[in-house]
Parts: structure tokens; sequence; C-alpha cells
């Protein structure tokens, strides 16, 4: 039996790589972006992006929560950094929480032997697992930067997801900065894709869900539509209980590596 179409939710950049990715693998995919992303809008916030730009040598280590965080954050150190302030010259370390944000700052020219993530065989890409990785790093009086998005309009002062692990480099004596690099919001969808949407809930496809916030968009877009018959496939627990609650008929988690994924859709034909 051939594996199902998959309805690839993550942002158009990112969706675009996954379906490239499954169709080299004999998988039928197609992208329909459930977040928007782009630069933040904010002039206090971009503000504050540069500034933690200019100064990315006083901290330990700067967090980029997604590939989104850090490629958004790297486009602004790019503008801002002199032509000696090349990314090989970067000595900060980078923290990934999984191997498509580490992918990213590699290909951003970020130096790969300063790059720290998750084990390989970790069960989840997140900070729990980052911080396993990484905590021995931090000393009293360090100081971290988390770089995070923000759904667009919400004024966040923390970051949204990410207090756990604030909170364990706070409990190693180190300080922790936030600074937001991007936004998030709905994505505008044409009547096709509100087509595709509707026919995918009930004719077999499976629903690729890395983001339990795309979930709610979803929804949101679809207010009177009914998902029993729809199928999901989750990347984290968090995200399977949003498509739970969604109404989806079936939901099946799996980790969020491409392995892992290709595997569970294939298993599931």
């Amino acid at each position: 039996m051939h594996p199902p179409q998959v309805i690839v939710t993550r942002p158009a950049r990112e969706a675009a790589h996954w379906v490239g990715q499954l169709t080299q693998r004999g998988i039928a995919a197609v992208a329909l972006p459930l977040i928007h992303v782009g630069p933040a809008s904010d002039p206090t916030l971009q503000q504050a992006l540069q500034q933690a730009c200019s100064r990315l040598d006083s901290y330990r280590a700067a967090m980029f929560v997604s590939g989104n965080a850090a490629l958004y954050f790297l486009e602004s150190f790019h503008a801002l950094a002199p032509a000696h302030q090349a990314p090989a010259a970067i000595k900060t370390r980078a923290w990934s929480p999984g191997p498509g944000t580490a992918r990213v700052l590699q290909e951003a020219g970020w130096p790969a032997p300063l790059i720290d993530g998750p084990a390989a065989h970790a069960p989840q890409f997140d900070s729990e697992a980052l911080w396993e990785q990484v905590h021995t790093q931090v000393r009293p009086g360090d100081r971290i930067l988390i770089v995070r998005g923000r759904s667009a309009g919400v004024h966040e002062t923390q970051g949204s997801g990410r207090d756990w692990l604030a909170r364990q480099i706070e409990a190693a004596g180190g300080h922790v900065d936030f600074v937001v690099a991007y936004e998030r919001g709905a994505p505008q969808l044409s009547a096709d894709d509100l087509a595709l949407a509707r026919q995918a809930s009930h004719n077999g496809s499976l629903w690729l869900l890395s983001s339990s916030e795309a979930v709610a968009h979803l929804v949101e877009l679809l207010p009177q539509h009914h998902w029993h018959t729809a199928r999901a496939l989750a990347t984290h627990p968090r995200i399977a209980q949003a498509a739970h609650d969604a109404g989806f008929g079936e939901v099946r988690e799996c980790r969020p590596a491409l392995a892992d994924v290709v595997a569970s859709i294939e298993s599931g034909a």
C-alpha cells in the first residue's frame, strides 16, 4: 500500500524543504503553511534585536528556539556586522533544540563546532533535551541570550514556551535575556488552499503537525469544520494534544527527525 499524501503545515520556507525531502523518499507531500512568519515589525523589538546582535560576544551562548529564530537573527547580524566580524569570527556558542535549527545556523555561517543540540537519539528535540547537553556550560554570572519569535500583535514579556529553560539557566547562576527576532501569525490561505484543507480532512491524507499554533490557526480558518475523519502525525505530545482537542479522529506521535517521520508515515500506510 502506498503511503498517504502528507500535508506539511510548517511555515512556507520550512514546508518547502520538508516537501522536497519527503518527495525524494517516494512520499507524496504538499505544503499548506499554517503559520506565516516575518521579521519583527515593532520598532522597539527591532532596536532590541540590533542591540543583541551588536553584543553577541558578551553572551556565553545564544539559544535559538527555531530555524526561523536563527534565520532572522543572523539576517540582522549580517546587516549590522562590519566586515571583520564575519560569521567565522563568532565565538559565542549556539544552542539548537533540534537538527533543523542547527542546519539553518550552519547554512548561515555559524561555526559548526560551536553549535550544541540534543543527542541524535534523544526522544524529543526540545528545551529539555537541549539542556541535558548544555547544562555544564553555564557558570555563575554567565549571560545566555534566548532568541525567539512572538505572535503578531501580542506583547509578550517572556519567552513563550521557553520559561522552563530560563529557570534552569537561572538556577545554575546564569542570567537570561530574551530577544524577539521574528513574528508568527495566521496565514492568508487562498480558496484553493481552503478546499485542499477540507478535502484532506476526509480523503485519507496525513496532516504533519509540528506546532500547536498551526493547529489553532487551522481551526480558526475553518471554524465550522469537523475533523473527526482527519488523520494527524504530531511531532510532540503537546501538539498531539492540540490535535485531539481540535477533534482530529486519528492522532499519532513521532520524533521530529526526518527518518522518524518517514518511518511513521510508512508504517501507518
